[in-house]
């Protein structure tokens, strides 16, 4: 989550026409990350939560790559929001490590929280 409040604070320093363009696709990525591991925790199996830590592993790519070009481009102050995204891969890719010998096996129950 902080990777994302991180890169809705860079993204407001790019020109206003990016705004609707590499702005929105950058914050759209760093929503994406947390919200593919909320819900691929969610469904309950191993295998759902691989495929959706694959989905966030993917937008953690785009954003990277958009995150680097906004850098090169407009000389976006990008340090912090990268310096957060590797933290983010590399937990990600320590997830993948410890689950993929579990695969088959099902997730602990669900928590109720209404």
């Amino acid at each position: 989550m902080d990777l994302a409040k991180e890169v809705y604070a860079v993204t407001t320093a790019l020109p206003a026409h990016e705004h609707y363009g590499l702005a929105s696709q950058m914050r759209r990525c760093a929503v994406s990350i947390p919200s593919n591991i909320a819900e691929g925790k969610r469904r309950g199996t191993t295998k759902d939560f691989l495929q959706f830590l694959r989905i966030a592993d993917g937008s953690a790519s785009e954003l990277e790559t958009q995150l680097l070009l906004a850098t090169e481009i407009y000389s976006l102050q990008s340090k912090t929001a990268l310096a957060l995204l590797g933290e983010v891969q590399r937990m990600l890719g320590g997830m993948f490590k410890r689950m993929l010998p579990t695969a088959s096996r099902k997730l602990p129950a669900r928590h109720s929280y209404a």
